[in-house]
């Protein structure tokens, strides 16, 4: 039986997933979208109203932390779709709504946006794609050891956002709250001062509230649920890219198309969370078509696995709390550290002498 090989070019267009996918899938709803933004608020300030109750108890921090930080995750999800328009028609609307959820969590709407939709016009490639690109050798052997151990040990990397937001990945430059920074058009830059200008104003709000409640109750309801939330981020951006059982490929040059990029991304199960993150999970067919909304990914997903075919990787089933994709994790930044300098399509490589092993 010959091997399939994921990196030769598909038998398909990028216009035949399309139409296999029916036609109400692409209708996006905003009362319906605002209905998610209404029911993760909710639980968000039931959980605090919980949290200040009882915070003389000591299971309650701990259980607290962990689901306020994962629906923390949950708005960043929706404020998501607001920038790739999938949340509804109005560009207003997706606005406002955008600013509102990515303000509340200290992430930079526009400035996010914008180089967001970068990584997804350019996903799969090695030099223009912006989210977790692949060092390549050259700057790989750059890194000291530090930067090293920061990127390539756990759990280091899954508190890399914030870090990320303010000055981008090794081997690029700028910043998402500059409006000057390479990663924007001139166009562009009333809107990052718009969104930093939002972003400061949360600070601002957060500090004086810590002058109200006092700096250790705001670190325990607002400060560990945010790094649970970026702890989430990293995780579940790192593994839609990363971590597959078998090895994908990157490309660069002419060896690049959307379709090909795009074939790269991986879709994962997790769990009881799948519903909870809106489906953040069905990656394939959201890298491909960012527009549709998110409560109809599955069922375009379904109806473009036929045309896929083996392009498409079906995800391990999760049991409730997705422990399988930790191995994932672990393995991948373990063993993936850079690709070639040289080459079309090109594969991660791994440094055997930082891991401490031979080469055999």
């Amino acid at each position: 039986m010959e091997q399939f090989d994921p990196s030769a070019p598909p038998p398909f267009k990028i216009a035949d997933i399309r139409a296999a996918i029916p036609a109400h899938c692409w209708v996006k709803n905003p009362w319906r979208s605002l209905s998610y933004v209404l029911r993760d608020i909710l639980v968000i300030s039931s959980f605090v109203a919980i949290a200040v109750f009882f915070h003389n108890s000591s299971w309650v921090w701990p259980v607290y932390w962990a689901a306020q930080g994962t629906m923390f995750w949950a708005i960043f999800v929706l404020g998501h779709d607001c920038g790739h328009g999938s949340f509804s028609d109005s560009t207003n609307l997706n606005s406002i709504v955008g600013h509102i959820l990515h303000s509340l969590i200290l992430v930079p709407y526009h400035g996010w946006r914008i180089s967001h939709r970068t990584h997804h016009q350019n996903h799969g490639h090695v030099e223009n794609d912006e989210s977790w690109v692949p060092l390549t050798e050259k700057n790989y052997k750059t890194l000291d050891a530090p930067t090293k151990l920061l990127r390539f040990k756990v759990p280091f990397p899954l508190f890399a956002y914030p870090l990320y937001l303010w000055t981008r990945s090794p081997g690029k430059s700028g910043s998402h709250f500059n409006p000057y920074s390479e990663l924007f058009a001139p166009n562009e830059r009333r809107y990052i001062a718009t969104s930093t200008l939002c972003w400061t104003l949360m600070v601002v709000n957060l500090i004086y509230l810590s002058t109200i409640i006092g700096p250790s109750l705001l670190f325990k309801l607002y400060g560990v649920p945010y790094f649970v939330f970026v702890m989430w981020l990293d995780f579940v951006t790192y593994l839609h890219h990363h971590g597959h059982e078998d090895k994908l490929p990157w490309y660069r040059g002419k060896e690049w198309s959307y379709l090909r990029g795009g074939l790269t991304t991986v879709d994962r199960d997790y769990g009881m969370f799948n519903n909870i993150h809106h489906d953040i999970g069905t990656h394939v067919i959201h890298h491909l078509f960012p527009q549709i909304p998110h409560y109809h990914l599955i069922e375009a997903t379904m109806a473009a696995k036929p045309v896929l075919g083996k392009y498409y990787r079906e995800p391990k089933r999760s049991g409730p709390i997705p422990v399988h994709l930790i191995d994932n994790l672990v393995k991948s930044i373990k063993q993936d550290h850079y690709v070639s300098d040289v080459g079309g399509v090109v594969y991660y490589q791994t440094d055997y002498q930082m891991i401490g092993k031979k080469v055999e």
